[in-house]
């Protein structure tokens, strides 16, 4: 087809991919050629413009390495990874909702004993002692598999260092849970914290006047065959970016008590000479059909 303009080329693309053979790709390119042609109308999108997010996302790219994921951060700041969660693990009430992954999870976190490991050892930081269960409608879910990751008290994550290998690993680990689904450890008192600034992202956020801050919390990812994986956060209750979570990840559900003690006995039997925390709680997954 010729004498294309900007009213008819829409048709046009559309049907250039009708042969398509697989007929979900072909639903998926039909409905991305509409929005993204429907959206440079609607806003009269200008070839600056364009060249501007082309560039943007080639930047978006390059900032792309095994351990910094800027393509989903830029995709949790922008609601869809929450969208695209919440449409895919829609969960009955009671069982623990599913949150966004987050750029900073890696694969092969060392595993550690089910209970009595300390996955803080030389960070500073308010002691935290999590003690946790793993339930479903059956009871018990034992054998778990419960992937931990977390920030440090000044916000980063242990990826974020220079130069970083597994073998630096800290804050995070792979448990399996016991018996009676259960496991526990040793950490430091989640902080607020803002996602990184220092790419496209951070770009976006300063340009539209938005928080890049997250509230306080741990994630979680518990898997065992015959459960629906979930993926998740505890964030502590009353923190003031509970709102404002610069990925829109909070969900009433994943609220938890991070509960203050003063010196004394904690959950481990050891003792602390200083006041440390406390989170027990209780995670229950949905077993498939």
């Amino acid at each position: 087809m010729r004498n294309l303009n900007e009213h008819n080329i829409t048709a046009e693309t559309i049907r250039r991919i009708e042969n398509t053979p697989d007929s979900r790709l072909q639903e998926i390119m039909t409905s991305l050629i509409e929005h993204l042609h429907d959206f440079a109308r609607e806003v009269k999108l200008t070839e600056a413009e364009w060249i501007y997010g082309i560039r943007f996302l080639t930047r978006t790219g390059h900032l792309c390495t095994d351990i910094r994921q800027e393509f989903i951060l830029l995709s949790d700041t922008l609601g869809l990874s929450q969208l695209v969660v919440a449409q895919n693990h829609s969960r009955p009430v009671g069982v623990t909702e599913q949150t966004v992954f987050g750029p900073f999870h890696v694969e092969g976190a060392p595993h550690r004993a089910s209970h009595g490991v300390d996955i803080a050892v030389g960070i500073e930081g308010i002691p935290l002692f999590v003690t946790a269960r793993v339930l479903s409608g059956r009871g018990p879910v034992i054998g778990a598999l419960v992937d931990v990751w977390q920030a440090d008290a000044a916000g980063f994550y242990d990826v974020q260092e220079t130069d970083w290998e597994m073998s630096q690993a800290r804050l995070r680990a792979v448990f399996e849970t016991d018996s009676d689904g259960r496991f526990s450890y040793k950490t430091i008192l989640p902080k607020s914290y803002p996602i990184p600034t220092d790419g496209t992202v951070g770009e976006m956020l300063t340009a539209t006047r938005r928080s890049p801050m997250r509230p306080a919390h741990i994630h979680f990812r518990i898997a065992k065959p015959g459960y629906d994986m979930l993926i998740t956060h505890v964030f502590a209750e009353g923190d003031e970016y509970l709102d404002s979570d610069a990925v829109f990840g909070v969900r009433q559900s994943c609220i938890g008590n991070y509960v203050r003690h003063n010196a004394g006995v904690a959950p481990d039997g050891s003792t602390v000479d200083h006041p440390f925390y406390v989170l027990d709680y209780s995670f229950s997954l949905e077993p498939h059909d």
